[in-house]
C-alpha cells in the first residue's frame, strides 16, 4: 500500500486528490494549519492521517515527512489568491516560495526517494496572449505569480541538482463548488443564485472581459497522479485549451437559474446588468475589484499531457458553470445585505 503526503489537503484540489488516492488504496497523510476549516475533507476525515504543520516552519515539515514517510508527495499548499498577494507580498513569498524550499529540503534529507508533484500556475506566464506550452517564457505580473515562479524553478533545480523525482504541473484555472468564495467563479455562482432567490439584490464584480482557460478541478487531480507514475519526471501543462471571459461565465450562470438580465449599454464602472422583469440592477462594476495589473488572456495547450499521459479534460465550460450553480442552488443561505455582499 503506497503512502501519499498532501500539503493543502483541506482545500479544493487537496480534498479531491485525497478522495482520488483513497479510492486507489493509498494511505493518505495531510498537512493542515491549526484551526483550518476542514469542510471539504470532513466526510473522509476518519480515513486520513492529518498532521498539523506550516510551510513557514521547518520543524513542522520535518516532523510531517518523518511521520508520513511518503512514497508520493503532492505539494498543493500555497496562498493562492492573487488579489491578496498585493496586500501581503511578504507573507505570499514566505509561504509559496520559501515554503516550497523548506518542504523540498525536508524531503531531500528524509525521503529522497519520494516522487514529488509541485503545483505550478498559469499565472507565471503573465503578459501574453499566446497559447502557452511547457517551453513558454514566464513574465509574472503579481506577487503571487512571482512567488510561484520561484517555487517552480526551485522544484526543477532539486530535480536537476539532486536527481529527485520532481514534476511540476502548470495548472490553468480550475474550478468547482469547492472553490474559495473569494474567487470570481464561485462568487458569481453563489451571487446569481442568491439574486434569483431574493436573498441578494446586486452582485459587484471587477473586469468582466478577461479570458481564462477554465477546467473542472476534480478531473485535474488525476493528471497530478499520472505524472508520478511515469518512468521519468517531467513538467506538464494542465488545461482545457479553451478560453472564455468572466462575462461569459456570468451570462451562462444567468441562463442556468433562468434570470433574464441584459447590459445597460454603458462601459467601464458605469456598466451594469439590468433585470428585465423589474428594471433593477443585478450586477454592477466596482473599482475595488480591479487589479493593479490585469492579465488579459491565459490559455494553455495540453497536447503534451494528451500525448504522454493519455489525459484530457472531459467537462467543458457550460457544464462546469452548471455544476457550480447547481451546487449553490442546493445549499441555502440566509439573506445578506448589499454591503455584506460587496465586501466579499
Amino acid at each position: 500500500m503506497k503512502r501519499a503526503l498532501i500539503t493543502g489537503i483541506a482545500g479544493q484540489d487537496g480534498s479531491y486528490l485525497a478522495e482520488f488516492l483513497l479510492a486507489k488504496g493509498y494511505d493518505v497523510f495531510g498537512l493542515v494549519l491549526r484551526d483550518e476549516p476542514l469542510r471539504w475533507i470532513d466526510p473522509i476525515k476518519d480515513r486520513l492521517i492529518l498532521m498539523e504543520g506550516d510551510l513557514r516552519n521547518q520543524k513542522s515539515l520535518d516532523h510531517a515527512v518523518r511521520q508520513a514517510l511518503p512514497d508520493e508527495v503532492y505539494h498543493l499548499g500555497a496562498l493562492p489568491f492573487v488579489a491578496i498577494s498585493w496586500k501581503q507580498p511578504v507573507l505570499t513569498a514566505d509561504v509559496n516560495a520559501l515554503g516550497t524550499t523548506r518542504l523540498l529540503e525536508a524531503l531531500r534529507s528524509i525521503t529522497p526517494h519520494a516522487r514529488i508533484y509541485h503545483a505550478s500556475t498559469s499565472e507565471m506566464f503573465g503578459l501574453t496572449e499566446e497559447i502557452q506550452t511547457e517551453e513558454g517564457l514566464f513574465h509574472p505580473r503579481n506577487p503571487y505569480s512571482i512567488s510561484k515562479c520561484y517555487s517552480h524553478w526551485i522544484a526543477v533545480n532539486y530535480r536537476e541538482s539532486y536527481d529527485m523525482y520532481v514534476c511540476c504541473g502548470i495548472m490553468f484555472n480550475h474550478e468547482s463548488p469547492r472553490r474559495g468564495e473569494n474567487f470570481v467563479t464561485r462568487k458569481i455562482a453563489r451571487g446569481v443564485v442568491d439574486i434569483k432567490e431574493g436573498k441578494q439584490d446586486c452582485l459587484y464584480l471587477g473586469n468582466l472581459d478577461v479570458w481564462r482557460d477554465w477546467g473542472y478541478a476534480s478531473e485535474y487531480v488525476e493528471v497530478m497522479w499520472l505524472m508520478l507514475q511515469q518512468d521519468a519526471p517531467d513538467d506538464y501543462i494542465i488545461s482545457t485549451g479553451e478560453v472564455h471571459t468572466v462575462r461569459e461565465f456570468l451570462e451562462e450562470a444567468f441562463c442556468v437559474v433562468g434570470l433574464d438580465a441584459e447590459r445597460n449599454g454603458k462601459k467601464g464602472i458605469e456598466e451594469a446588468y439590468i433585470r428585465k422583469d423589474n428594471g433593477q440592477a443585478v450586477v454592477r462594476i466596482s473599482p475595488e475589484f480591479f487589479r493593479p495589473v490585469e492579465l488579459t488572456v491565459l490559455r494553455g495547450s495540453n497536447s503534451k499531457a494528451k500525448g504522454k499521459l493519455k489525459w484530457e479534460p472531459k467537462t467543458r465550460f457550460r457544464e462546469l458553470v452548471r455544476i457550480m450553480v447547481d451546487y449553490e442552488m442546493q445549499n441555502t443561505r440566509p439573506t445578506q445585505s448589499i454591503r455584506e455582499v460587496k465586501r466579499r
